[in-house]
């Protein structure tokens, strides 16, 4: 029986974020992942070969939209969908690769094979059981599931499925316009297929700021989405043929079936906790499937923690890191800390979308005096010279103290353009320190600080 500091059950971004600084401030450390690669559904079945495939999606995009107007002529492209996937796993290896060497390097010990916990203290691999002075659940999430649709991962799929489909379908029913529906929706459509997207709300990417979601929505439906909004689906068969959609209108109760070689179900994820025996340990849950705990991320059983999407919270990789991070802190007597105000989300579309902090809706809510900076794409040098002019930076800040309190951007770069915000709200820092920084020109960070200038006496390029 092997002894460590901590064990952290879940190779992904939480969890080996979490054993990489644990072996930095000297605690014994062990991951336990049962894949044959590291990394979580984030490096191998989500944000890395999604990102790889809207990359090469959106180049071919570009060959068939803008390269004759900027002179480059010539014959267009074919798509090898074979190379294409090679491509994508080429990156998941890439990456998952590197995280084996960075365990080999901070002497992280991996325990192959899937773990639970059969009693405080310890951890079973296998027929093995390890001795931890502290143990970590990160093991992530997995998609959720819907009444009367039963995923196949051939023709009704999840993101899982849709990443790897054995050819390009000629059309797709999307059900949830949420962020991954919307990006691998994005995927499809700029390899011809007819995507059709279903949404039980009456507005795409719900939580979102919801001036941007609606030019979210013109933008996409011009690149060629179908949207049926309101429409709650009763159920989801498979044929021969591909696959039928029932939904109901929520307005008027009408009944309606859509028809379409692949189902892609983006409803969101739900945490994964199961087999690690934790109704026997006694380990409070919530009603929703999250582990229960303290602001110190333990559990009501000593020595026991949870991170990332086992827990409360947005499920993100970054915001699984934050934890990871803050959590080894912890273990090794310090101070851990995550800023949950301050946590960014992306939409990898193009254009791209980032937010963090409040958005108008829930300022109104709260009651809060704010004032909103905005500066269109449009005035921005950089920005129409690669045909992506379409889309904004809005900043809000308090109507008094000029603190920023949320930034929402449509446009070029935007999961890029918003960590400066990030930044200057982790300092506290006002629109007006945004607005008096230099920013390089010709950038597209230039739209933020006009933003910025937005919120003051005005913007100089609107």
């Amino acid at each position: 029986m092997a002894e460590f500091d901590v064990i952290i059950i879940g190779g992904g971004p939480g969890g080996y974020v979490c054993a990489i600084r644990c072996a930095q401030l000297g605690l014994k450390t062990a991951v336990v992942e049962g894949r044959d690669s590291l990394g979580g559904t984030c490096l191998n079945v989500g944000c890395i070969p999604s990102k790889a495939l809207l990359n090469a999606t959106h180049h071919l995009h570009e060959v068939h939209e803008n390269f004759e107007k900027m002179g480059l002529m010539g014959a267009k492209p074919k798509v090898d969908w074979a190379k294409m996937q090679d491509y994508k796993q080429g990156v998941i290896d890439g990456n998952t690769k590197g995280i084996e060497f960075l365990f080999k390097k901070n002497k992280v010990t991996w325990l192959k094979g899937w773990g639970s916990i059969p009693e405080a203290g310890k951890v079973k691999v296998g027929d093995d059981v390890h001795s931890a002075k502290n143990i970590v659940i990160a093991t992530g999430s997995e998609p959720s599931s819907l009444p009367n649709v039963t995923v196949d991962e051939q023709v009704i799929v999840t993101s899982t499925g849709a990443l790897t489909l054995p050819k390009v379908p000629k059309s797709m029913v999307v059900i949830g316009a949420g962020v991954i529906g919307l990006e691998m929706g994005s995927v499809y459509a700029r390899l011809g297929t007819q995507v059709t997207v279903v949404e039980y709300l009456d507005a795409i990417t719900p939580g979102m700021d919801a001036e941007v979601a609606k030019t979210f929505q013109k933008i996409l439906t011009k690149q060629g989405l179908k949207f049926i909004l309101g429409a709650a689906v009763q159920g989801a068969e498979a044929g021969k043929s591909g696959a039928k959609v029932s939904y109901k209108l929520r307005k008027d109760d009408s009944e309606h079936v859509l028809e379409a070689e692949v189902v892609l179900v983006a409803t969101g994820r739900k945490p994964f906790t199961q087999g690690l025996g934790l109704e026997a340990l006694g380990t409070e849950m919530l009603p929703r499937g999250q582990i229960k705990t303290d602001d110190h991320f333990q559990t009501n059983i000593k020595g026991l923690y949870a991170i990332g999407d086992a827990i409360v919270g947005p499920m993100l990789a970054h915001k699984a890191e934050d934890e990871g991070m803050a959590m080894a802190e912890i273990l090794a007597g310090k101070h851990g800390h995550v800023n949950y105000g301050v946590i960014p989300g992306v939409v990898y579309t193009t254009p791209e979308v980032a937010s963090v902090g409040a958005t108008e809706e829930q300022l109104k809510d709260q009651g809060r005096a704010y004032k909103v900076g905005k500066f269109s794409f449009m005035g921005n040098g950089r920005a129409k010279a690669v045909f992506q002019a379409d889309g904004f930076v809005k900043i809000l800040a308090d109507k008094e103290t000029d603190r920023i309190l949320g930034a929402h951007i449509i446009g070029p770069m935007a999961g890029d353009l918003i960590h400066e915000v990030c930044v200057a709200m982790e300092f506290g820092a006002s629109a007006q320190d945004l607005a008096l920084t230099c920013h390089a020109h010709p950038t597209y960070s230039e739209a933020v600080r006009e933003a910025a200038l937005a919120c003051g006496d005005g913007a100089i390029h609107a």
